[in-house]
């Protein structure tokens, strides 16, 4: 059997889940949670922080495509993490 791994972000990304929960949905909230969505899809481990990723989707009622895609149209307007324009051949999901 195998057993789960901490994550070496996981205490920090708490505080950012704790604080998207009890604030409203912004943009900058919805590229956090893409971004842990993405950091934590598929790590075998922090099962806290990916159920309360579903949780807060649920409230939100989206579906993690429908998120994606909203996050991926702010990353085009460069509107995001301070960053003023992306090119076509870039995306900021750094």
């Amino acid at each position: 059997m195998i057993r789960d791994q901490q994550h070496p972000q996981a205490h920090i990304d708490r505080v950012i889940v704790q604080k998207i929960f009890v604030e409203d949905k912004t943009d900058h909230h919805m590229t956090e949670v893409a971004r842990l969505r993405i950091r934590y899809h598929n790590f075998p481990g922090a099962r806290d922080i990916q159920r309360d990723l579903d949780v807060i989707l649920q409230q939100w009622d989206m579906t993690e495509d429908e998120l994606f895609s909203h996050v991926r149209k702010l990353h085009t307007q460069g509107k995001i993490y301070g960053k003023k324009q992306v090119t076509n051949d870039e995306e900021d999901w750094s």
